[in-house]
């Protein structure tokens, strides 16, 4: 499975928009065979950072994604609200969803 992390810095006028603005790519890369999550949450410490997570099975979904339109249209769109080029984590990790946290148990 390939694990990714993306930290989005939005420029403040797009702050509150940015659901909105990164809905599209997000339904369509959802919607993708062998997209395991696409999930955004928005960071506690900076106000203008989104933090994406990403799940992709294997190397075929992950090489669809980054070759598919709607890729290619986010590469072209996104930008323009971005303070800064946004910085990633992409690893090949084991296991093929989230496991359950063994520090912390919930009955």
């Amino acid at each position: 499975m390939y694990f990714i992390v993306v930290k989005f810095r939005v420029k403040d006028e797009f702050v509150s928009q940015w659901p909105e603005l990164a809905r599209p790519f997000t339904e369509a890369t959802r919607a993708e065979p062998g997209n395991l999550w696409f999930d955004w949450s928005k960071s506690l410490e900076d106000p203008n950072e989104y933090v994406l997570v990403e799940g992709f099975a294997d190397d075929e979904a992950a090489g669809a994604h980054v070759n598919s339109d709607h890729f290619k249209q986010m590469q072209g769109d996104f930008p323009q609200y971005l303070l800064a080029t946004p910085k990633i984590v992409s690893r090949k990790v084991e296991g093929d969803s989230w496991d359950d946290m063994g520090e912390i148990s919930v009955p």
